[in-house]
């Protein structure tokens, strides 16, 4: 039985790792999971990743398919849950929230925002192109060493590459030029760290 309370943030799930997979699953819906690689992500037990699979699948929300002995599971789009659901678990425990995890504790960030393509398919632009990477804008002067490792421990946890790149505190204000046109011109996600 699984004894991990309800999230704080949202309490409407069982548990927080319940939330953590089906936004992990539900995030990016192209992406067929084994069952070792969400236990591996998330820092769950194999046996609670398998049961809370077992309970998304017989809810419609997640579909499977073996491949030798190997299962394969992926959102089930065509669940009347799937749009709403996954928008409110992106929000509350996907990578605006693994981000801001792993960048609560570096000294040096003002503001940090997700952009680019992620943050653009987040906000509801199609496209036909499939997000590859995580682009992250971080304003200050943060450790490096520190922001860095901290991106490396959020890729291995979301699947994804981060690409940071850092600019003064007032560069949203005071930028200027082709790159700085590109990110203001689209969608921005503002990661919610502590101060």
């Amino acid at each position: 039985m699984d004894k991990s309370p309800a999230p704080s943030l949202l309490p409407i799930f069982r548990s927080q790792q319940q939330a953590e997979l089906l936004a992990l699953i539900l995030g990016d819906p192209s992406v067929e999971h084994t069952l070792t690689d969400l236990a591996e992500k998330t820092g769950t037990p194999y046996a609670s990743v398998h049961r809370e699979i077992e309970r998304a699948e017989s809810a419609g929300i997640t579909i499977s398919r073996l491949v030798g002995r190997t299962r394969l599971v992926r959102a089930n789009e065509a669940s009347p849950y799937f749009v709403g659901l996954a928008d409110v678990l992106v929000k509350a425990f996907g990578a605006p929230w693994v981000l801001a995890n792993a960048l609560a504790d570096i000294a040096g960030i003002d503001h940090a925002y997700i952009y680019g393509s992620w943050a653009a398919r987040a906000s509801g632009e199609a496209s036909q192109r499939p997000v590859g990477d995580i682009d992250v804008l971080v304003l200050g002067k943060p450790d490096r060493d520190a922001l860095y490792a901290a991106a490396s421990n959020a890729e291995q946890r979301l699947g994804r590459s981060i690409q940071i790149t850092i600019r003064a505190s007032d560069w949203l204000t005071t930028g200027s030029g082709t790159f700085y046109d590109t990110v203001v011109a689209r969608p921005m996600i503002p990661l919610p760290i502590p101060d």
